[in-house]
């Protein structure tokens, strides 16, 4: 099987609007739409978990229909990309999860729901079944949301299923045992699997929390790194996956 072909990506961590407010998502999405203009000529931008909302457990449920998204969608119209966006998502029969939307030009979809739970979370969400691949030029990007990462046999799972990236939007806080976790883990699945590794994790406060680590990057598949956000918010960095 040919090699596929290279693929330009951005990791963004846009400082996140204070949760619970009635603006919140609208504010995000136009700094989502933001960073997406200044990631210049990309075909994927990856943003953290909740990055629409803030980490608040309570927030509403993003409908991939909801109006607010029209800027995002106007965003990614205008440069071509697609954006991994992170939000609460509802079905009618009232389950919840914490998702991952793929926002085009086209309009927005679910493309990923978390496997593993984490905390507080399960007083609220339902754990997908199985993991989600994203097709994009002829790619399979195996996505990830936070603690799905924390297991190596998610990412191993998705390997399986032919995925030559892991992608994975995430939030850590700011202390030194989830900082020295965060540096050790994307290498880790690099290596382990022979595949390029893609992260955006928050940067600043972001609902619950008051802090978080930033730092958003990718990796080669021999682990080495090759793009790293610092840790304050609005850093758009990008690479190339050979």
């Amino acid at each position: 099987m040919p090699a596929p072909a290279p693929l330009a990506v951005a990791v963004a961590q846009p400082a996140c609007h204070p949760s619970g407010r009635p603006e919140t998502v609208a504010v995000n999405v136009e700094r989502h739409a933001a960073a997406v203009r200044a990631a210049g000529a990309v075909r994927l931008v990856v943003f953290p978990e909740f990055s629409l909302t803030g980490y608040d457990l309570a927030a509403p449920a993003v409908d991939p229909s909801d109006e607010r998204l029209a800027p995002l969608v106007a965003a990614c119209a205008a440069t071509g990309a697609t954006a991994l966006v992170g939000a609460p998502v509802a079905a009618a029969d009232g389950r919840a999860w914490i998702a991952t939307l793929a926002v085009t030009g086209a309009g927005a979809s679910v493309a990923c729901r978390k496997t593993r739970l984490y905390g507080r979370e399960t007083q609220r969400f339902t754990p997908a079944e199985q993991p989600s691949v994203l097709e994009l030029d002829g790619r399979r990007l195996g996505l990830a949301i936070c603690a799905d990462a924390a297991d190596p046999g998610h990412a191993q799972q998705l390997v399986a299923l032919g995925a030559d990236a892991y992608v994975a939007s995430t939030l850590y806080g700011a202390g030194a045992e989830a900082l020295a976790t965060k540096a050790a883990r994307y290498p880790a699945r690099a290596a382990d699997n022979g595949v390029w590794v893609v992260l955006a994790t928050a940067a600043g406060p972001s609902g619950e929390f008051a802090a978080t680590s930033g730092g958003s990057g990718v990796w080669a598949p021999d682990g080495t790194e090759v793009a790293r956000a610092g840790t304050a918010p609005d850093e758009v960095v990008t690479a190339v996956l050979g």
